[in-house]
């Protein structure tokens, strides 16, 4: 195991020269910490001799919805749910496009794993965001505009990039 205090992550590094790393809170953090561990590597007499190809598996982020969620009416009006409140306080959602897997509690929290870019954790939360108020599921108590702000605020990874307003998720 080996730990990086900035980007902090934590990677496992096996014999086959496969790395898993964890804990990064952006693609750019994730690329920034794998130089920095190989380069530890060869300083210290650890032979490399390929290019590290990097691979994002899986992505989880949090998110706030901004009011309260009805969740026995999404279980019953929405395909691809498991809602059990006696086993697990939150409903499960399998969404299909992005293929991702998101946990939605009541109070508006939501955690989406399974995305393999940041661009798919946007969308959907984007599509999850518009079902929920389509389908009359969500009890708003912040308004949209500052919700998504805030979120995508959060969200933003890289430098450089351009924030993303709620008007990026207008149809």
């Amino acid at each position: 195991m080996f730990r990086l205090e900035s980007p902090k992550v934590t990677a496992l590094i096996f014999r086959s020269g496969r790395m898993v790393v964890t804990g990064s809170k952006s693609t750019a953090n994730l690329i920034k910490a794998v130089k920095k561990i190989v380069r530890v590597l060869l300083k210290h007499g650890v032979p490399i001799t390929a290019k590290p190809r990097i691979q994002v598996q899986n992505i989880v982020a949090s998110v706030s919805l901004g009011g309260e969620v009805l969740l026995e009416k999404v279980a019953f009006l929405l395909e691809n749910t498991m809602y059990e409140p006696e086993q697990f306080p939150g409903l499960i959602y399998r969404m299909e496009d992005p293929h991702v897997v998101l946990l939605i509690f009541s109070s508006g929290k939501m955690v989406v794993t399974g995305a393999k870019s940041e661009e798919e954790v946007f969308l959907a939360v984007r599509n999850i965001f518009l079902k929920l108020k389509e389908l009359g599921c969500l009890k708003e108590t912040t308004s949209e505009e500052e919700i998504l702000s805030e979120e995508l605020e959060g969200l933003e990874g890289g430098r450089g990039r351009r924030k993303l307003t709620y008007k990026d998720f207008l149809f």
